[in-house]
């Protein structure tokens, strides 16, 4: 017997930068750290390996609820398109879902941005859903505040 079977979620979302400032935002962990996890969670402590077969880790704390993502890099093609595998601490059972990032040339200096997290446990869309496009968000005022140089 088997459980039910994984599901994805996918958001869209235009930005203020080219796709080569937006991919130097993925793999930067101080600058992650302003607009990484939904808020009000904040990550705690982030470490980055950003190579195929290096680790990535998020701590998080959400209102005083302690939780962690780990991964490893699967896939960095500069500056198109980046994978990793995305497991979360308070997942049961756990599940090793991957998150796949497209960064597209849109108009003038803009990046169209796609990120799809498949393999996600059933239970886990809607929040991971919501979570993306949140957190994509944050990174559009991120980067409008923050233009790149």
């Amino acid at each position: 017997m088997t459980g039910p079977a994984p599901v994805a979620a996918t958001v869209h979302r235009v930005l203020p930068a080219p796709p080569a400032a937006v991919w130097e935002e993925w793999l930067d962990a101080e600058g992650m750290a302003e607009w990484m996890c939904p808020r009000p969670a904040r990550p705690t402590k982030i470490e980055l390996d950003p190579r195929p077969g290096g680790q990535l880790r998020i701590d998080i704390d959400d209102e005083g609820f302690e939780l962690s993502i780990t991964g490893r890099y699967l896939e960095l093609d500069e500056p198109r398109r980046l994978s990793f595998t995305w497991s979360c601490s308070n997942w049961q059972p756990p599940a090793n879902s991957v998150v796949t990032v497209t960064l597209a040339p849109h108009g003038d200096e803009q990046t169209l941005m796609t990120i799809h997290h498949a393999k996600l446990p059933p239970d886990a869309l809607d929040s991971n859903q919501n979570g993306w496009a949140l957190i994509s968000e944050q990174l559009e005022d991120w980067l409008t505040r923050n233009p790149p140089p």
